[in-house]
């Protein structure tokens, strides 16, 4: 399957955006065994998909889910124009879009659906071709936006209106406001500083995030807040140290509730933060997710297959690097 660099070149907040790179990435030689497990992941995404760019499971129509199965096909190097999967991936753009209020830009019933859906409009913006994207993609950013506004600790949580926050949504409006930025729309810069500052204030003196305050911290959180600070260029900042050394102390963890969650931001977090152990949890995420693949290339979950499927998928993701936002 021949895959192609995605490069983007941008104009403006809603400047067309045009341009794939058609080079192989050859930098560095991705183990077979992901190959095997991702072109049958791809392959059972794109056999289930719905007319409509939905999956029909338990939260295969969320437009948050059908977001992370457009961004595993993109971080696979898929041509959204003319390769085999294109169909798949212009139809989740348009279904995501067709889930937009038009009033206020708002994408699905909560904010981890917006988010989700923002980063992968964010991803598609430039080589997807459909006339709407960029100002759905506008609309989206705005409403983070003006939801943080509202928000008395400058951060997130379930809708738009809520006043209060906790670093598992806050992580996710952030990586998708990253990932905008990536893809050259506006996002102003005290956005993030106000994002940051939440998710530093539920940062405990170990180095891991708790879920509203710096109690009871986790692994999956701490993996979110490492991440950001990643993103934002800010590994020198106090406690990130702390949080990487937490983070290799739990290698071996597996989130009981959430574990696809769990595995896509801490394939992140690591790889932004150390190669050495980022190749060392990858081995072991490799191994793993190669025992619990289902023969038609699903895989399981109480989420649903897409969401587990695609989650796996993107946990895997960082051996490929064609999304700007897995660039170091």
């Amino acid at each position: 399957m021949k895959r192609f660099v995605i490069i983007f070149h941008f104009v403006g907040l809603l400047a067309s955006a045009s341009g794939q790179g058609l080079l192989n990435r050859q930098d560095d030689t991705i183990p077979a065994q992901v190959d095997i497990i991702y072109e049958r992941g791809l392959r059972y995404l794109s056999e289930k998909q719905n007319e409509d760019g939905s999956w029909n499971d338990t939260a295969g129509r969320e437009p948050g889910v059908v977001g992370l199965c457009v961004a595993a096909f993109l971080a696979h190097g898929e041509d959204p124009k003319n390769g085999p999967h294109a169909k798949v991936i212009s139809r989740g753009v348009e279904y995501i879009i067709s889930k937009q209020n038009s009033t206020n830009g708002y994408i699905g019933s909560s904010m981890y659906n917006h988010a989700f859906a923002t980063k992968a409009l964010a991803e598609s913006y430039g080589v997807v071709d459909n006339p709407k994207l960029a100002n759905a993609l506008k609309e989206a950013i705005e409403l983070i936006v003006s939801s943080q506004k509202r928000n008395r600790f400058g951060a997130w949580r379930y809708t738009p209106e809520s006043r209060d926050a906790d670093t598992t949504v806050t992580g996710c409006q952030l990586v998708s406001l990253f990932a905008a930025r990536n893809a050259g729309m506006a996002v102003p810069d005290e956005v993030f500083k106000k994002g940051l500052s939440y998710l530093a204030s539920c940062r405990g003196s170990d180095g891991a995030y708790g879920y509203t305050s710096s109690a009871g911290g986790k692994p999956t959180l701490t993996a979110i807040g490492s991440l950001c600070l990643s993103l934002a260029k800010e590994k020198d900042s106090k406690g990130y140290a702390a949080s990487l050394a937490y983070l290799k102390k739990n290698l071996d963890y597996r989130e009981r509730y959430y574990p696809y969650y769990y595995e896509y931001y801490m394939s992140q977090a690591l790889f932004h933060a150390d190669d050495d152990v980022w190749a060392d949890w990858n081995g072991r995420n490799i191994r793993y997710l190669g025992t619990i693949q289902s023969p038609d290339g699903s895989f399981p979950g109480n989420q649903g297959q897409a969401f587990s499927t695609s989650g796996a998928l993107l946990s895997l993701a960082l051996n490929y690097r064609y999304l700007p936002i897995y660039e170091k």
